[in-house]
């Protein structure tokens, strides 16, 4: 029986660590690799045109599955295009393992061809980042690597050099138990009890929620109840805690709406659950606060607290909650709501006339559209700009709809890439990317991918030839758009040309029908879509503030636009409210 190699010891540990998909783009130090994958039928190989789609794509099936994914790059150039999509994983705290195969280890450090050094390279964008030069290194060093990503979430780095992953693996080589899923965290007595003692006397709670609240729904639910407190949330928190709740007041920042930012700054008490906001200028200086998150270097790096909270969001309120007394005033939480309710109905008026009947098409239009169509268990990726602010506003979220986006690291050209991880997670599954033009056009090749693995992801794209969201950081910033148009391309004949269902639209007429057309298409799909160029949410007022830049904007509310059915859900829980 043949000796196994270095690159079939690496694909059965990776196999042992759940992971059934690796990405990336073959070629040199990455093919016995490669070649070891081909002979394992636990995982397959997935040819992308571009590495940086290969760590993208494994970055959104670990985000949506919570389970390790992998990615791949050869020595140099390969590799070296895997960081961008590796930094989106990491920074959305998503556990990716990257193998980024190296030239000849007799090589290293003579500036030999394709050189770099990924041990230095992937550091600030990894948990873990380690060059195997022997061996003798494996397995401990993959293994290691393996418990860095899935027990930090985020990514680890291995560095593997193509002659050390030809060569025979160790004979007994000391294969351990592989950690595959996080515990729970729960915070000491001593912090429970302060925290309860800190709820019990406020008189007006706000709870501020983010990502970290995912799974933990009906328990934000019953202590929103029990202290009587408005929910509002971040964007990466909107599809977790909005839905089914009555006491939503929308989202506070840059994309913000409703009375989020008044319930935050108003309170006695604000407690931020699960979320690492990035934004202080969107929260308030002068109210007692508290931060719970299960990543304790999170704590207080974006706000002054007066309590750090360490622990997950559900197990810290299942502890929290017993030990708070019931409250019976709800004055606050109802003024909250009716202001909430006012503010979306003061917006939403400038997006409800004659929005079918304009041309260029609204793309809020085309957003109010597709959510109305779109499944009811949907995966919508989201391309950054102004994709976020229509997915921010636009799509409804039920508790089984995904979106996923760029949202921590702000990446263009991310909706595509993330689509195809997700779709290739679950193909019956239906997987929207929400796409700009100008990001859509950054990774075009890899809508090949879609063609050659027939993956039934729809490209909905949102084409009014421009950086719209760079025009409005400009506007805002009170300088001239320059540099941000684009050549008007009919993409629909670049799909057809590629063998797939495209069609354009540039009537409101007939988008839903395209829309339908698209989404019930069996196999990929792109719907390209002329919108209104000058359809930028602007502030109705820009003020001095603004002009430091987009992201350290002062202002409470840069961007200001329709809402979509959440105005519906804004008068549902108003209705509701008790009358004296």
């Amino acid at each position: 029986m043949a000796k196994q190699t270095v690159a079939e010891q690496y694909v059965d540990i990776l196999v042992r660590a759940g992971v059934r998909r690796l990405y990336g783009v073959v070629g040199d130090s990455l093919n016995p690799v490669v070649d070891a994958v081909r002979r394992n039928a636990a995982i397959d190989w997935i040819q992308v045109r571009h590495e940086e789609t290969a760590a993208f794509a494994a970055g959104a099936e670990a985000q949506l599955t919570g389970s390790l994914a992998a990615c791949a790059g050869s020595c140099g150039p390969g590799h070296v295009h895997l960081i961008n999509g590796l930094y989106d994983a990491h920074r959305s705290m998503a556990p990716v393992i990257a193998l980024a195969s190296h030239i000849p280890s007799s090589e290293i450090g003579t500036s030999f061809f394709q050189e770099t050094h990924p041990e230095r390279l992937f550091q600030e964008c990894s948990h873990y980042c380690e060059l195997i030069s022997h061996p003798q290194q494996m397995p401990r060093v993959l293994q290691t690597a393996v418990q860095h990503a899935i027990g930090r979430s985020g990514v680890s780095v291995v560095a593997l050099p193509g002659d050390i992953a030809s060569r025979p693996a160790l004979e007994r080589a000391e294969e351990h138990a592989l950690v595959t899923s996080r515990p729970t965290v729960r915070p000491g007595d001593a912090e429970i009890d302060r925290f309860a003692r800190m709820v019990n006397d406020a008189q007006r709670v706000t709870l501020f929620c983010g990502r970290g609240c995912a799974g933990a729904h009906d328990e934000v639910m019953a202590f929103a109840e029990l202290v009587k407190a408005p929910v509002g949330h971040a964007l990466r928190g909107k599809e977790w805690i909005q839905y089914d709740n009555p006491y939503d007041v929308g989202m506070s920042g840059l994309l913000g709406y409703g009375a989020a930012y008044e319930a935050t700054h108003e309170c006695d008490l604000l407690i931020l659950l699960g979320t690492d906001f990035p934004y202080g200028a969107f929260l308030p200086a002068d109210v007692r606060t508290v931060q719970v998150d299960v990543r304790a270097e999170h704590l207080g790096r974006r706000s002054q607290l007066d309590l750090a909270v360490w622990g997950d969001v559900r197990e810290t309120l299942s502890c929290l909650t017993p030990k708070v007394h019931p409250k019976t005033d709800r004055r606050f939480l109802d003024r909250m709501l009716k202001k909430h309710a006012d503010a979306l109905e003061g917006v939403v008026r400038a997006y409800t006339r004659r929005v079918d009947k304009h041309i260029p098409i609204h793309p809020e239009f085309v957003a109010s559209v597709l959510d109305e169509e779109a499944a009811d268990d949907a995966i919508f990726t989201v391309d950054t700009g102004m994709c976020n602010v229509w997915a921010a506003r636009y799509l409804s979220p039920n508790g089984r709809r995904r979106v996923i986006g760029s949202f921590t690291h702000g990446s263009m050209a991310n909706a595509l890439p993330q689509a195809i991880g997700a779709q290739f997670m679950d193909r019956r599954r239906q997987v929207i990317s929400m796409s700009g033009d100008g990001g859509f056009s950054m990774l075009m090749g890899d809508f090949l991918t879609l063609v050659q693995y027939d993956l039934p992801v729809k490209v909905i794209l949102f084409n009014n030839s421009a950086l719209g969201m760079v025009e409005l950081e400009m506007l805002v910033s009170g300088l001239p758009a320059y540099g941000t148009s684009y050549h008007s391309t009919d993409f629909a004949q670049i799909a057809r040309a590629a063998g797939v269902w495209g069609e354009r639209v540039e009537k409101p007429k007939r988008l839903r029908y395209a829309l339908r057309a698209a989404l019930r298409h069996k196999g990929p799909a792109l719907l390209d879509i002329v919108t209104d160029p000058n359809a930028l949410s602007i502030p109705p007022k820009i003020r001095a503030e603004m002009v430091t830049g987009f992201a350290l904007s002062a202002s409470r509310m840069v961007l200001a636009g329709g809402v979509g059915k959440m105005v519906q859900m804004a008068r549902s829980n108003l209705r509701n409210l008790p009358r004296p």
